[in-house]
Order: structure tokens, then sequence, then C-alpha cells
């Protein structure tokens, strides 16, 4: 328990570490300030192209619910979405209106690639998983510079070998990738570049350089596309239908007079008059065949049904492929439109092609918009200031290859916007184009959810593997974010407490296979630490803070009445995100029957309480109102505190033999079970902690007359508060509100503290070379059992993918390294180190006898995050790129890195989702942390 020690004070307090994004001087923060104030339109276009539309739950009108068969990666191409687009590395508008991607054929594929190929979720041996070689290499947070890379074999695509080859394989196995089909062995692919450059706010350069890389020359089918979303088939009336728009051939002589370009208009209701540009073919100086086509479904393949419209999505395809030249529009029209490259490549060398869209009003009229020399050297500019920009933004301590790691992170954030649409209310009813989809559905998958109208850009997890939103992945995700582009961070938080996305109930959407689910309430975190990160304390954003409490309010009241039935302030909560952690699926009824009492539940209130106190506490220095609020989050915070260390036997969920905090198993009249499994449900009650400080409390005088109320008439309380004085000697007791006297929440006492880290840093345990393990490796020899009703459940240390197909098998807790709760300890270990300094001190790793303070440890848990991405002084190998030799000899490999969803808990390799960019960017504030003890 965290006792009220009349602590001696060893010294003063330590400073509390900023965490401002210092201001940065460059060409984008110009950019971003005219976005943010309305004067430009910076941010309109970006990569909000999702990289996987198909099988998505949007997409699905199944009675079952079965969303990976009912829309397949094989109906894609010929199918039109509703909700939403899917891309080759494409860009659009912020509704996705309309739409820019790359077609590429090699002549030897039976499909052209419009889009990126994976497993769905049954075909995967771990899960579904992306199938492809990719990568995010740079972008500015307005997108005036972007820039992406596939590679493309020049062999046919092995789909067969594939799907084949995973389906053969268990879930012990390893997954079978394209790279271990050898079909990159002698360098024979492609080198897909594509740079996105804006000349204006609605002027986009974009620029394709096909590299071969292969000994031979080789011929590359190209087909840049542009596209309407397909927003008036289906009869529908809410925000976001409209009329069919057009876009059809022109030609302006003037325009282009010095230089050569095939031009098509583009006229929409919302978005206005565009044009689009199509330079010369590089090779021969030749121009690209222009095709025309609708964004529209072909029933005939689909569903053998005859149709009186002639041309369809899937046109390009059956024309260069199938050779059909009758699939697209002579008249040179249509909602879909690809200029049409063939480019010849001698061996290891490059072409590249240029394009531009611009608005009307944006068009160069001197007759350069078509010019290359003038395109070379507007892509050049934004090179410039993509590099003046993270010259700036990352930190000069580091070397050139942890910049290159935290540059290619911020990249793979910023690539991960996606356009986001999902009306639940007119998804379950149907369209009335589309027929009434099956009654099933009316009583089904987010039903209640019926007030959900999300049309938004958002942040995802992976634009592949989880094209949807997932409401505490987005949470980590604003803390780079607000490095970068703050203003977005804050508009993303806001937005998810607004009425379309908020329940009425107060709960926050989990995601779109279930919004009802129940997720760590980590947002209120997000939100305080994006509104400290922003700007110097006298400039940050009040307004901000003050919408997102109100907010917050309500969500922290429906944990209240939803998730602590008994009012014993002992909280359950589902799985919280954590899948496979427990022993058994902690989101369903127990099998055993009885309740759960969850550390971690419990633990995450208590974090959301103290978060809700800081930010309180924050707001009360300039509004008096808030300080009842802070005093009734004071309170419950010291109520949740007592229940996790005092409730039941007095130990609460602490467990004193072991030293460690515990999940408990209740049954009627069989009292209460620990369960022994050291895994983070242990250790998140750490991430509770707060120092209240005699300075803030003096200018607080309603609240710290309550406070001393509270202290004097619940002595039984009192032990969940630590408090020193900054003053004091180390032979000095200090008293309760003493002048000086400085405040302690945390949940458990010092003794507890130190007794838990002795387990965190013992590299037998959580401590890994590279990081936090989610479960103890001392559950390799000693796995957890227990058995009921003849039933067997058994849990063990397993550091890669999962063994169990608990939660679809895509997801593992059970001893890998994940970011997220790795990140939040080095900030509860950073603010413990404020209030104890050089008086706490520990072993680091445990039994090496090296003495560390807290402050120390959180920098070391960093240092051995950022590992996963460098390569070894010795190998030369990434840990996260599974040794392969590939990523560490070829030079158009070696400097690729991919951010994974969570890595191997011994070797570090990378494991689940391949491009999740989102927490995992945290690894860019891991470098700012050892970077701030370089200097």
């Amino acid at each position: 328990m965290a006792e009220f020690t009349k602590t001696r004070a060893p010294r003063q307090m330590r400073r509390q570490p900023s965490t401002m994004v210092k201001y940065v001087d460059a060409a984008e923060v110009d950019r971003l300030k005219a976005d943010t104030e309305r004067k430009k339109n910076w941010k309109r276009w970006g990569p909000y192209v999702s990289e996987r539309q198909w099988g998505t739950v949007r997409e699905d009108y199944s009675a079952d619910g079965n969303c990976w068969e009912h829309f397949s990666h094989d109906e894609a191409r010929s199918r039109a979405y509703r909700w939403g687009e899917d891309g080759l590395l494409g860009f659009c508008d912020r509704q996705c209106r309309l739409c820019f991607g790359l077609a590429l054929w090699n002549e030897n594929d039976p499909i052209l690639k419009e889009r990126l190929f994976g497993l769905t979720g049954p075909q995967g041996n771990h899960g579904e998983d992306v199938k492809e070689c990719y990568y995010y290499l740079d972008a500015l947070p307005t997108y005036s510079y972007a820039r992406g890379l596939y590679k493309y074999p020049q062999a046919a695509y092995p789909y067969s070998t594939i799907v084949e080859g995973n389906a053969s394989r268990g879930i012990t196995d390893p997954e079978l990738e394209l790279e271990d089909t050898g079909v990159f062995a002698e360098n024979k692919y492609w080198d897909v570049f594509v740079e996105y450059c804006k000349a204006d706010d609605n002027d986009i350069v974009i620029k394709v350089t096909a590299a071969n890389r292969g000994p031979e020359a080789c011929r590359l089918h190209l087909l840049p596309s542009l596209w309407y979303r397909n927003v008036w088939s289906w009869g529908c009336t809410h925000q976001g239908c409209g009329p069919k728009p057009r876009m059809f051939e022109s030609k302006s002589e003037e325009r282009l007079s010095a230089g050569l370009a095939e031009e098509v208009t583009i006229k929409h209701d919302e978005l206005g008059k565009y044009h689009f540009f199509a330079g010369p073919n590089p090779g021969d100086g030749s121009m690209p065949k222009m095709l025309y086509t609708e964004n529209e479904s072909n029933p005939k393949r689909l569903w053998g049904m005859d149709s009186e419209t002639k041309y369809f999505k899937d046109a390009f395809h059956n024309y260069v492929i199938e050779g059909d030249e009758s699939v697209v529009n002579p008249q040179n029209r249509g909602t879909k439109v690809a200029a049409y490259y063939v480019l010849e490549v001698p061996a290891e060398d490059e072409r590249s092609v240029f394009l531009r869209l611009s608005c009307d009003k944006q068009v160069v009229t001197d007759g350069t918009v078509m010019d290359i020399s003038h395109l070379e050297r507007v892509v050049d500019h934004r090179q410039y200031e993509c590099e003046e920009f993270y010259d700036k933004i990352i930190h000069e301590s580091l070397d050139g290859e942890q910049r290159q790691v935290a540059r290619q992170s911020y990249a793979g954030l910023l690539w991960s916007k996606q356009f986001y649409h999902y009306v639940v209310k007119s998804w379950l009813n149907g369209d009335p184009e589309s027929g009434p989809p099956p009654r099933e559905r009316l009583s089904g998958r987010n039903h209640d959810w019926k007030h959900l109208f999300n049309r938004d850009v958002i942040s995802m997890p992976d634009k592949w593997e989880y094209p949807w939103y997932a409401s505490w992945d987005l949470a980590f995700h604003m803390i780079p974010f607000a490095k970068v582009d703050p203003a977005f961070a804050k508009e993303q938080l806001l937005l998810f407490l607004r009425e379309w996305y908020m329940h009425p109930n107060g709960q926050i959407p989990a995601y779109e296979f279930a919004f009802g689910d129940v997720n760590p309430p980590v947002h209120a975190w997000a939100v305080w630490r994006v509104f400290k990160m922003e700007a110097p304390r006298t400039q940050r954003d009040r307004d901000f803070l003050a919408r997102c409490f109100q907010k917050l309010l309500l969500n922290f009241n429906w944990w209240v009445n939803r998730k602590d039935p008994d009012g014993k302030n002992i909280f359950a909560g589902g799985f919280l995100g954590l899948d496979n952690i427990g022993v058994f699926d902690r989101s369903k009824p127990l099998p055993t029957g009885g309740s759960l009492e969850q550390a971690d539940g419990t633990a995450w209130m208590a974090f959301f309480c103290v978060v809700m106190l800081d930010m309180a506490l924050e707001l009360a220095l300039t509004d008096p109102v808030y300080q009842d609020m802070a005093s009734k989050f004071f309170e419950h915070f010291v109520a949740i505190a007592e229940a996790m260390n005092e409730l039941g036997d007095g130990k609460g969920l602490w467990n004193d033999e072991d030293g460690f905090y515990y999940d408990h198993l209740t049954r009627e009249g069989q009292g209460s079970q620990p369960m022994r499994i050291r895994s983070v449900v242990g250790l998140i009650p750490l991430f509770s902690v707060l120092v209240l400080e005699d300075s803030v409390l003096k200018r607080l005088p309603e609240f710290h007359k309550r406070m001393k109320w509270f202290l004097d008439n619940r002595p039984e309380l009192m032990q969940q508060i630590s408090m020193m004085q900054s003053s004091a000697s180390a032979s000095e007791e200090c008293s309760p509100l003493a002048p000086g006297t400085h405040y302690l929440l945390a949940i458990p006492s010092r003794e507890r503290l130190e007794r838990v880290l002795k387990y965190v840093l013992d590299e037998k345990e959580f401590l890994s070379d590279f990081g936090l393990r989610s479960l103890s490796k001392i559950h390799e020899e000693r796995p957890f059992e227990m058995s009921f009703d003849g039933e067997q459940y058994h849990l063990e240390y397993t550091p890669g993918e999962s063994n169990t197909y608990l939660f679809g098998g895509n997801s593992n807790w059970r001893g890998p390294i994940w970011f997220p709760i790795a990140y939040l300890l080095i900030e509860s270990l950073e603010r413990y180190d404020f209030y104890y300094g050089d008086s706490l001190k520990v072993e680091c790793p445990t039994g090496s006898g090296v003495m560390m303070n807290l402050k120390q440890v959180s920098r070391e848990l960093s240092r051995r995050l950022t590992k996963l991405f460098v390569p070894d002084p010795e190998t030369g190998h990434r840990p996260c790129h599974r040794g392969s030799e590939q990523y560490r000899d070829d030079p158009h490999w070696k400097e690729l890195v991919l951010f994974y969803e969570f890595f191997h808990g011994d070797s570090g390799h990378g494991c689940g989702a391949s491009h999740q960019t989102g927490w995992t960017a945290l690894v860019s504030r891991c470098f700012d942390k050892i970077a701030d003890k370089a200097t």
C-alpha cells in the first residue's frame, strides 16, 4: 500500500522534466499555422486512401457478419466500395472524393496490381497479414512532401504459394512471407517510388520513379490512376452522398506550351473544377494513352447479371492483361481514368514520369505547368524543406542511424492517416438501390451504436491489417503526433469525444468489429500529455483542455456505473486491450463462474482518476469552479487505492508473499483466489502516480481546505498518500499540510514499488534486451495452470507469435514487447523520480550491482526499446528484421525499417502487423529521452 509516511525529504525535489515541443522555425511550420488559421487548406490532400477496404466490417452486409468472405480481394477489382476506397500508395482529399493511386503490371501477373494483397483472418496461420513489401519513407505533416516505396516482383506474384503455404502451417509455425518465396532473387524486382509535392495547397506534383534492380532490361506497365469514390450508386441521402461527378479529356495549348502532357478536366459539385496532367513517357517522349471507365461494379463478373452500363471498375485490368479494348470508353469520359505508360528500363537503371493535379484557380498559366525542369525544382525544394523540418524536430545528438529510424517512424505515422466513413444507422438499414440487408443485422454487430456517424481523416493502427480506428491505439498515436502536428493531435482527441462518436452513455467507441468493447481508459492521459507538449505553460490551449475535460467526465461516469457493479472501487472491464493476457478470455463469462477482480481494470481507473485530478488542478488555476472537481477526483483516487491495497483480507489485490499485484478470481462460497500470473497486469498499478506540489496547492485554497478536512477526518485513508517537505533534511519528518509539503499519490508504497521493480528489472523476468516483456519469462519454466470441472487451463511464456487462437491468434500478450505499456511505465518512473530523486535507487538490471535512480531506469528502458530498430554493432542486423541478410546487406533494403505491432520478447524480431507505425512510433519519443541524457 502507498503509506502516508511522514517521509523524510532527502533534498530539494527534482525539477519536473519539460515535455514541451520546442518551437521549430521552418517553412513547414508556417504552412501548419496557415492551415490551422484556415488561411490555406494545406492538409486537404494527403495519403488518406486506405490500403485495404475489402474485408472490412463497414463493407460487410452479410447475415452472419463474416466480413472476410462477404467482400474478398478477388472481388475488389470489380466491385465498387460503399464506404471508402483503397489503392497502392494512394492520395486523396480529406473526404476521399477524388483519389489517386498506382496500378502496375509486370507482364507475368494474372491480375493488375492496384492494391496490396494479404491473407484474410481465416487464411493466415496467425490471422490476417499483408504479404507485400512497401515502405513509408518520408512525409511532412501538411504532405507538402511525401514519399513511399513499393517493391514489385518482375516474376509473377506468388498468390497461390502464399495462400497454400500459410494454410499448411500451424499456429506454432513461422509465417510464410513474400521474401521467403524467392521472388526477389537476383534482384529481379522493381522499386517503385511515388513522391507527392505540393506546389500550393491544391496543386500537387506527382513523381513516379520505376527503378529496375535486376540484371537485365525489363518492361513495366505503369498506370497512375485517378478516380472518384462512388457516392452515386446507392440512392443514399446522408451527408457525403451526391450526384455522379465527371471527368473528361481536355487540352489547353496555352497552358502546355513549355511541356507536353495529356490533360483531364475534373468537375465535382463540392471540390469544384480540377485539372489532371500526365507528362510524356521518359523513354521515347511519347504521350501516354488515357484510359477512361466508370468506378462501378461489374455485375456480369460478380453475379452473372447483365447491365446497361458498359464500363466498369475492372476495365484497366481487362484492357492491359486481357487485351480487351472495348472495356474503356472511346469518348474519353468517365469517373475513373489512367495514364497508360509502358516503360522500357535498362538493367540497374530507372525512369520517372510526372503528373500534376491542380484546382482550376491554381493552375499555372505561364506554360510551365508540365515543364519537367520546373517540376524537378518543385520536388527538390520540397525535399529540402522536409530535411529542414526534421533536422530541427529530431534531436541533434542522435547519430545517423537513430535519426533515420526516428524520421521513418514519423513518416509511417503520417502515412497512416486514413479517411474513415461509417454511418451505422444507414449501414444497418441498407441503401435504397441495394435492397434491404438481412434482418439479422438489425440485432447484430454494432446495432446499439446507431448514433455513430464517422466521416473523417483518422489516425489508423495499420492501413492494411487494421484499416479501422482503435481508440486506445489512437491515444498513443497522438503523443508523437504532438511533436510534429499538435493541432491534428488535439483535433483527433476532441473528435472521439464528440456526440457523433461517443455513445450517449459516455462510452468511447472501441473499433468497428465491436464498438462496445472496452479498451483501457487512456484518452484522458493523451489529452493531458498533448496539452503539456504543445506549448510553454503560459501559451497552452486551455480551451482544448476544458472541452475535453467536460466530455471525459461522461466517460469516467460510464466506467464507474458499468464496470464497478458492486460499488467496491474494484473494477472489471474485460480484456482491456490485452487480448490473451489471461488464462481464459476475460471478455466473456468466466468458465468457472464468479467474477474476476482485475488488477489492471482497477489500476486503469486509478490512473484515470489521477489524470483527471491533474487536469482539474490545472483548470482551477484560472477557474476556481474546477477545485470542486479536483476534490472529487482526489477522494475517488484514494478510495480506489485503498480498495486495491486493503480490500478483503487487508491486502486487496496485492500478494505480499510474491510482492506483486494479481487478478483475483472470486466465486460464491469460495472466497477470493489470486491468479498468480506475473504479467503486465500487475505493472499497471505503477502508472497511477501524481505529485501535488505545495506551490500549486497554495493557489487553490478551496481544494487545499477540502484536502485538509479529508486528511483530518479520514485517517484510515491517509495510508494511500506519501508526503515530504522539499526543504527537509534526511532525518526530519514532515507533518501534513506543513509549508513546503509535497504529496505523492500512488498505488504502491515505496517498499511495494521497489519489490515490483525488482521483477521489472530482472532479465530472467520482465527485462528484455529490447524493452519490457508482457509476461515474465519465469513462466517459461513455471507455466500457470489451473483446473475446473475437468478442464485444464494453461498459460506459458510465449515470446513471439501467439500459440493460441484466443482473440483470433493474431495478437499475443504472453511475452512479447509492446510499446504502449512500456512507454507508460517509462513516464511513470520519471514521475516517481520527480518525487524521490536520488533517495530511491534500484539495481538495474536486478543482480548487476549497478544502482540507478528511477530517471536513469526510465532512460535505460527507452534505450533498450530503440535497439529494436538500429543495426547491432556486431552483427549489423536490425533486431526487428528477424536476422534477414537482405535487410542487412542489400543497399536497396538496408535502410528500410518496419515498425511492427509487437516484438519477440527475446530476439526482438517484429511480430503482428508490419506497418503499425501508430503506437510503435512512440520510439521517436524514446529517442528524445535518450537524447536528453546526451545533452
